[in-house]
């Protein structure tokens, strides 16, 4: 499979012009992975825009691709969203990255009543950034045309507003009603929100604040997931049931 880059703006091109890869992603192409004059890449905007080109001249600075071909993705719809907790170490990060390759179309930070992990103003703004570069960074690596957003921290009252709009569904492991057995249809309209808790579980209060303004606790199989795991394990099932699989 041919190499994939990104660029950080919306692409115009067509077949036989040329793209510049310029910055960090010059960087990557030319030093890290090595492209060649005359080889075969593929060149994304994120945001559905999809080149085939080839590598017509190479620096460490510049690199410019003459495109053969343009293809144009719509956006996926249903999205479906994943609001990740946040949680020590890196396990949150983990479950970002994983979730970019399986297809998710929006990541949300949930600062949870028992998040360990905490972010003031300016963790948010530093932490959100994080993790739009892991998911840049996987959504390149897994070809997607699509580059999923990385909204504003949230919070569980915030969620709550949500519920009346979407199909939000609380992984919750001591649910009665498992997440494989949920119709969701492949018609479906509007946002699937999949909500993954922190380490020590989503807190009564906020199971029943969720539960009050319409959303859905299901639990996935008999066993307890750590939440680096949840998100992207429940992306694989709705992925499924929505025929994107």
């Amino acid at each position: 499979m041919a190499l994939h880059f990104l660029l950080d703006q919306p692409v115009g091109a067509a077949p036989g012009d040329a793209v510049t890869l310029t910055g960090a992603e010059a960087h990557h192409a030319s030093t890290v992975r090595r492209v060649r004059i005359g080889e075969e890449v593929t060149v994304g905007d994120g945001r559905g825009a999809w080149l085939t080109g080839t590598v017509e001249s190479v620096a460490p600075r510049e690199v410019i691709v003459r495109i053969d071909g343009r293809t144009d993705a719509a956006a996926p719809s249903p999205r479906i969203v994943l609001v990740q907790a946040l949680a020590k170490g890196d396990r949150d990060e983990l479950a970002v990255q994983a979730a970019t390759e399986l297809g998710v179309d929006e990541i949300v930070p949930w600062q949870a009543a028992r998040s360990v992990s905490r972010w003031d103003a300016a963790k948010a703004v530093k932490g959100r950034a994080r993790w739009a570069t892991i998911v840049r960074e996987a959504a390149k690596q897994a070809h997607r045309v699509w580059v999923p957003a990385v909204a504003e921290l949230t919070t569980t009252a915030a969620l709550a507003r949500r519920a009346p709009e979407s199909v939000v569904l609380v992984l919750e492991p001591t649910a009665t009603e498992r997440l494989s057995a949920l119709a969701v249809e492949p018609d479906e309209e509007r946002d699937v929100v999949l909500v993954v808790g922190p380490e020590g579980g989503i807190a009564p209060e906020e199971l029943d604040a969720l539960a009050s303004a319409g959303a859905r606790l299901v639990r996935l199989g008999d066993t307890v997931l750590r939440t680096s795991t949840a998100g992207p394990a429940a992306l694989a099932v709705v992925s499924t049931a929505l025929g994107r699989w």
